[in-house]
């Protein structure tokens, strides 16, 4: 498959994700100590939701389009909102953050951010998007071994893996990293985005998530629909690695709307793996 984020910027998958992500960024920013931010998969950093791709598939629209318009919107999703309409000046939304533009922005002195991109015209759309920011570094790299190599050995660090499943073995690079990255710093907070298809495909990840070292694991699942069609895009799930406390609640409240609101008899879950 030939993956491009362009047509999926601003749909109900990045909702969750940007969502928790920002959740999860203040949860960490609480503590003063610096942190290291790496992102496996960055993408583009920023989508033009006027463009072609995002007109055809229509997948902005019924995402970030309804939920800047809501009335019932959860304070758990409100910087999101906060952020989007940042971005676009206040205005109307043509224009999407990814996650190097949401983490970029939060950053403080002293941390620092690694966003991975391996796709050469995506990367250079990235190095312009974050051109000039402090303790930012945009690579052309596999951001699988980046993240084991470069996660430090000491102190506190959040992963972000969220790949765009085109590859056959992208879940047995996840396995693979989450356990490098728990060998070489047990500190360290992963965040993994998977899609929903099918419970048969999620549940073997999950098994041989929990045998790959990382403790205990905080998954959190937004079925869109009832996942009857293993060849859609049902939902989307997150997996949390050492996750901070206090985020379960949270998560619930994210998943809960989104599924209920932009969902097909949609459901929320939010447990504990491992």
């Amino acid at each position: 498959m030939n993956y491009r984020h362009a047509f999926h910027a601003g749909n109900f998958a990045d909702l969750v994700k940007h969502a928790a992500l920002l959740d999860l960024l203040a949860r960490l920013m609480a503590d003063p100590a610096p942190l290291t931010v790496i992102d496996t998969h960055a993408g583009r950093g920023l989508y033009d939701l006027g463009g072609a791709e995002a007109q055809r598939s229509g997948e902005a629209a019924a995402g970030i389009g309804r939920l800047m318009q809501a009335q019932d919107l959860p304070a758990d999703l409100a910087p999101l909102r906060a952020a989007v309409s940042q971005l676009n000046g206040g205005g109307a939304t043509r224009r999407y953050p990814g996650s190097p533009w949401l983490i970029a922005e939060a950053l403080r002195a002293g941390d620092s951010y690694l966003a991975c991109e391996l796709r050469d015209e995506e990367h250079k759309a990235l190095q312009a998007a974050l051109k000039g920011r402090a303790g930012v570094r945009a690579v052309c790299a596999d951001g699988y071994r980046a993240a084991a190599e470069q996660v430090p050995a000491r102190g506190r660090a959040l992963i972000l893996i969220d790949p765009p499943f085109e590859r056959a073995d992208d879940y047995e690079q996840i396995i693979e990293t989450l356990a490098a990255v728990a060998r070489r710093n047990r500190e360290a907070v992963v965040l993994v985005w998977t899609p929903l298809k099918d419970l048969e495909t999620f549940d073997s990840f999950l098994r041989e998530a929990e045998e790959a070292g990382a403790g205990t694991l905080t998954v959190a699942e937004a079925r869109m629909r009832p996942l009857a069609d293993p060849l859609k895009m049902n939902g989307c799930a997150l997996v949390l690695a050492k996750a901070p406390p206090g985020v379960e609640p949270a998560l619930e409240r994210i998943c809960g709307w989104i599924t209920a609101t932009l969902g097909e008899n949609g459901q929320a879950r939010v447990w504990s793996a491992g």
